[in-house]
């Protein structure tokens, strides 16, 4: 199989929704890690850009075929979307090998009566890329920015109401530009040290920077394998989005505190809380399946980190031993998840408004549940990675309403820039508008 061969199959099992294409992505790469660097990132750019652009290529597919998208045969419509995006997207690949390898392709799998077609289509896009017209940004805003940033157009409309349109156009395009993987370096680690780890990052070809809202991260592009990379088996380092680091950094965690992290899966906050404790204290991490855990155990063991205890426990259900224990209460509950669409693309196309409404109520019951785990006077840390107010905002308000806790502000443990244009106590971060995923968090005081 070429390497094309097998973006067909990627795109044909996603399609299938039967596996986020991040998961997939990665596990096919590994399944076939002996092919040539300069493939695999061939496999893996068209991969996910099919996705993240599915809306805008569908458009343009449209524009020059006679069957529309929704009605063509499976395979053809992946094979004509991977090669159009290869044609709107890849200067560097001629169009004429564009063009014969998706024909011999339709050939291979069994398609030969269509191969004319497949030919004609690819080959008129070619010719009349410059000349497609997109819809009209003054006259249909909201039908243009669905089209050309490729995201539904509820999801426009969402983030329109929520955030206005200048904003919303800021967010779709962060998420179709390169995401750099956010980086926590070990707090004990003196400046001179993270210079020198970056420092051997840089030699080793990947592009390091430090980033500008916590002295202790970084982000990183064009790594070839995190474990690799120099510190990662001496636990120099976590991989953890400096959004999620922003939620540890603003609980104030003190030496000697408990800290319970009740949604605590694959460990970042957990992991990171041990690091503000420096050995003292205790982190009690929890999640709902043994799998979830054993990713907690794996980087904990890496880190070498003691002061954790690991739990299987269902934040919805109640834990007595656990009853008035936590100085800080870290829940980062289930969500829609789209603040992280710029990294997992088919969010996009599974999050429905009737899936956001369950996912709702399972914040609430969470919250019910985990609530008597804090001791009076104790903190709770509330956040997601979505954008929507009804699981953010109003849930603040929510809790406030329901149970005797308050909203504590947060500045004085955030860089300032975060609070430049809030008002607010609670604090929604925006791709494109700060450097970090999307992501929100409040902190509350048990009465």
């Amino acid at each position: 199989m070429n390497g094309r061969e097998i973006i067909l199959d990627i795109l044909l099992e996603v399609s299938g929704q039967k596996e986020y294409s991040n998961i997939l992505i990665t596990a096919v790469l590994d399944k076939y890690d002996y092919l040539d660097s300069r493939e695999k990132a061939f496999i893996k750019r068209v991969s996910e850009g099919c996705i993240e652009r599915r809306i805008q290529i569908d458009y343009v597919l449209n524009l020059y075929s006679k069957t529309p998208v929704h009605k063509m045969k499976p395979l053809i419509r992946e094979l004509l979307r991977m090669s159009t995006y290869q044609l709107l997207f890849m200067e560097h690949v001629p169009d004429a090998a564009v063009c014969n390898e998706a024909v011999k392709l339709a050939k291979k799998r069994k398609f030969q009566a269509l191969q004319g077609y497949v030919n004609g289509v690819l080959r008129n896009i070619a010719r009349g890329r410059e000349e497609i017209t997109y819809p009209d940004r003054e006259t249909s805003c909201l039908e243009y920015l669905s089209v050309y940033y490729s995201m539904p157009m509820w999801l426009v409309e969402h983030f329109v109401e929520a955030y206005g349109q200048a904003s919303c156009e800021k967010i779709l395009q962060a998420y179709l530009e390169s995401q750099p993987v956010g980086i926590r370096l070990r707090e004990n680690l003196k400046d001179e040290e993270i210079e020198r780890l970056i420092s051997a990052w840089r030699k080793a070809g990947i592009r390091a920077l430090r980033h500008p809202y916590l002295p202790y991260a970084a982000e990183i592009e064009k790594a070839d394998g995190i474990r690799r990379m120099a510190g990662y088996e001496e636990g120099l380092f976590a991989v953890q989005d400096v959004s999620s680091m922003l939620v540890v950094e603003a609980a104030g965690i003190r030496p000697g505190d408990t800290v319970i992290d009740v949604c605590a899966a694959p460990g970042g906050k957990a992991l990171h809380a041990a690091d503000k404790l420096a050995g003292t204290g205790q982190v009690i991490a929890c999640d709902v399946t043994s799998y979830k855990t054993d990713k907690i155990e794996e980087n904990r063991k890496r880190l070498g980190v003691e002061n954790v205890c690991i739990r299987v426990q269902d934040g919805r259900i109640l834990d007595t031993s656990l009853v008035g224990k936590a100085d800080v209460l870290l829940a980062d509950v289930p969500c829609s998840g789209l603040g992280v669409i710029g990294r997992k693309q088919d969010i996009k196309y599974r999050v429905t408004q009737e899936s956001i409404q369950e996912i709702n109520r399972l914040q609430r019951e969470i919250i019910t549940n985990v609530v008597h785990y804090i001791k009076p006077g104790g903190v709770m840390m509330y956040s997601t990675c979505t954008m929507n107010p009804a699981e953010n905002e109003k849930m603040a308000a929510w809790i406030c309403q329901e149970f005797a806790m308050e909203k504590v502000s947060m500045a004085e443990f955030l860089p300032k820039i975060l609070w430049q244009d809030s008002k607010e106590e609670t604090l929604q971060l925006l791709p494109g508008v700060h450097r970090t995923d999307g992501f929100f968090m409040a902190k509350f005081r048990k009465k």
